[in-house]
């Protein structure tokens, strides 16, 4: 899997365009994953016709014109299968068959969602830089959505503190949403990493953002929520992130005020923060449990 073949790229393209029996996205992401193979999959999906009705293309060919296109705007296209797809998102039951990716991309890279409020305070915006900036002392990858609010200070906090901060979008990698932060979209592609699971040209639709909040969990270790109201994102991001066993820490301001979060303080791997040490503390002892795991399994591999 380190390095997928142009004609296994372009049959996942093609499957996902043609949706074969009108198969989902998942459904079909399933199917390639437990083959091992889109092409497998398209020849057993897609029986071959004797003849082309006329002034049609070959969706293999077309997917394959479309990913050369998508390769000359300067966008890295990336499949389940291909080695360099993040691994932790790999293995998460929302990830994405095909991620389009601008800026660079880490192997294992290790990242800390912050998410929160569109419509937030002052002191949401102040931990969300806060905790950015010191999540980037510890060489840890700032995630967050692009939006106005909460995101933008997360990502403005990486960037200011000369780190690193990747974007998952909820439109195509073409598009840049909301238009506020068109300076920033240019600027996390040049020093950071832009993500986007939709095609590179697809408008912005609600559906796209609570789909592209699943991807967020699945990228990073852990999802910090800043601040957040009863029927935000931030909210949708918490409980998957609780689905995917990936730890929750909310600060006393997200707990305060609102139901829902109160509602998660029992769970498992969710953690309350009333302080940026308190959230410091609960990320440091992540990635040193990360860090005796990944010594174990060296071990392991080395014997």
């Amino acid at each position: 899997m380190d390095t997928v073949s142009p004609e296994e790229r372009a049959a996942l393209v093609a499957l996902l365009q043609v949706r074969p029996r009108g198969m989902r996205w998942g459904e079909i992401t399933a199917e390639v994953v437990e083959a091992g193979s889109a092409l497998d999959v398209w020849h057993r999906l897609v029986p071959p016709t004797l003849v082309d009705a006329p002034g049609e293309i070959d969706p293999l060919e077309a997917a394959s014109h479309d990913i050369e296109s998508w390769t000359d705007q300067g966008h890295t296209v990336l499949t389940i299968l291909d080695g360099r797809y993040p691994e932790r998102l790999r293995g998460v039951h929302q990830a994405p068959p095909v991620l389009f990716a601008h800026g660079s991309l880490l192997p294992g890279d290790k990242a800390v969602s912050v998410v929160g409020s569109r419509a937030a305070s002052d002191r949401g915006l102040d931990i969300a830089t806060s905790v950015a900036a010191e999540l980037v002392t510890r060489n840890i990858t700032v995630v967050a959505g692009l939006a106005v609010g909460i995101d933008t200070a997360a990502h403005r906090g990486a960037l200011n503190a000369s780190g690193r901060t990747v974007a998952i979008i909820g439109t195509g990698i073409n598009k840049v949403y909301p238009a506020a932060n068109r300076d920033l979209h240019q600027e996390i592609s040049s020093r950071g990493l832009l993500l986007s699971q939709f095609w590179p040209d697809a408008p912005p639709q609600k559906h796209n953002f609570l789909m592209r909040n699943a991807t967020m969990s699945g990228y990073g270790m852990a999802t910090v929520v800043v601040e957040a109201g009863e029927h935000s994102g931030a909210r949708a991001q918490a409980r998957m992130a609780v689905e995917h066993g990936r730890p929750v820490i909310l600060t006393d301001l997200v707990v305060r005020k609102n139901v829902w979060a109160r509602a998660l303080v029992d769970r498992p791997g969710v953690h309350v923060a009333g302080s940026l040490h308190q959230v410091l503390t609960v990320v440091d002892d992540l990635v040193s449990e990360e860090s005796l795991i990944d010594a174990d399994l060296r071990g392991l591999v080395s014997t």
